[in-house]
């Protein structure tokens, strides 16, 4: 062969390629459009049914921190503006998803007359999870230090992977005395139609989310006053609050559940919203199911996700084929992102099982090593099974083969979610 035709073969093999790429997006286009179309049709058809079982309000004492677990936002919403309304020194709010509605003026006009008596208030809301939100809806008090988490890193092309992520973080801190993390963001749809977890601090271990806060404020929010760091608590503290960093390339939330998970010997109960995990997450849970752990993952059976959904669907035989049960909650979103290990550990916070929470966005969540409050995400996990569908091998064995072929051309998407 000569150099021209070796020359010719190699360019015929790289518009071959090509081709066969382009060909594969293509039909991974038509898939997720017909999955968009269909879904919509089943919508239009579909009977809609609204409320769910309220597991209830829980208290519990980690050493000397008082811990209260909200499964209602209502419930939630309304201890949240008690404490903002209270504030008489510092209030720091990071969210997400801030929506223009009663719930999301609510919270804004709370903050506004905080600033207008003296408290000083910090606020950081994610721009891209707000496109949608009228700029005019943010009109805070001038004393108010705001903080817009960009879409786009100001250091994309300097230091790109350091410039990645979003901040999917919701945090509120209240003097220092009082704060909240878990996974409700701010919105009248949370108050009373999804099912999520959050959980309230009274005592030292409040420290540990005002921390959390001011990692990102001082690090990213440069244009306003830096925030002095609080006494920390004791070193042998039963509540860690654990943060993924992106500025700092540090993503310790994915180590921690994977360190949680070996040491499993009894039962591991998860709830996320969204289920794609990496391999190795996905081993480390089948690993345990076949040392003899319970492990049961319960997730939304349609979330407000539609490819989300889908994507989750492509793990469903690995888990069923090891016997982890897989609860499917029904009636309503459950946002939920919480796992309970042994009754023994815990963790509630803000990340989802997928790569965007473990390896992409900021978020922070609470590791707390107790039986009480164990023993009150066990009970909020029953009650939540009691609205869930099991779903068997036997059943999802046999799905229409234009289902498991969507699957498939979906699984290249799995590391971008």
């Amino acid at each position: 062969m000569t150099r021209s035709t070796r020359g010719i073969g190699f360019h015929s093999l790289r518009r071959l390629a090509l081709r066969s790429f382009l060909g594969f997006i293509g039909v991974q286009a038509v898939v997720v459009a017909a999955l968009v179309v269909t879904d919509a049709l089943e919508k239009k058809g579909r009977v809609q049914r609204s409320g769910f079982p309220r597991p209830g309000t829980f208290q519990a004492t980690v050493a000397e921190t008082a811990t209260t677990t909200y499964t209602y936002g209502e419930d939630l919403y309304q201890d949240m503006l008690a404490a903002i309304r209270g504030a008489r020194r510092r209030i720091l709010l990071e969210t997400f998803i801030w929506k223009d509605d009663e719930v999301g003026r609510a919270f804004r006009d709370a903050l506004n007359d905080a600033a207008r008596r003296g408290v000083e208030v910090y606020v950081v809301y994610d721009q891209f999870g707000n496109l949608v939100v009228p700029a005019s809806f943010y009109d805070f008090h001038p004393d108010v230090h705001v903080f817009r988490f960009p879409a786009v890193g100001p250091a994309l092309f300097s230091a790109p992977l350091r410039a990645t992520g979003l901040t999917h973080r919701k945090i509120l801190v209240v003097d220092n005395e009082v704060g909240f993390v878990g996974g409700y963001n701010i919105g009248s749809l949370y108050a009373t139609q999804w099912r999520d977890t959050h959980v309230r601090l009274r005592g030292p271990a409040v420290y540990e989310l005002g921390h959390s806060f001011a990692q990102v404020w001082n690090h990213l929010a440069t244009a306003h006053p830096a925030l002095s760091p609080a006494n920390p608590v004791s070193w042998i503290s039963p509540v860690r609050a654990i943060n993924n960093i992106p500025a700092d390339l540090v993503y310790p939330i994915r180590s921690v559940y994977l360190d949680a998970i070996s040491r499993a010997q009894e039962h591991i109960h998860l709830t996320t919203a969204y289920f794609i995990p990496d391999q190795r997450i996905l081993t480390a849970l089948i690993e345990a199911a076949r040392r003899g752990v319970d492990v049961q993952v319960m997730m939304p059976e349609e979330s407000n996700h539609l490819l989300a959904d889908w994507l989750s669907r492509g793990f469903y035989t690995a888990l069923l084929a090891e016997d982890i049960t897989v609860l499917l909650y029904r009636h309503a979103m459950i946002h939920a992102k919480t796992v309970t290990i042994d009754g023994q550990w815990s963790f509630v916070g803000t990340a989802n099982i997928d790569r965007l929470s473990l390896r992409f966005n900021y978020e922070t969540g609470l590791a707390i090593q107790d039986q009480d409050f164990a023993a009150d995400l066990e009970a909020i996990f029953t009650a939540d099974s009691a609205n869930c569908r099991q779903l068997s091998l036997e059943e999802w064995s046999t799905r229409h083969p234009a289902a498991r072929f969507a699957e498939a051309v979906l699984v290249p998407l799995r590391p971008l979610l």
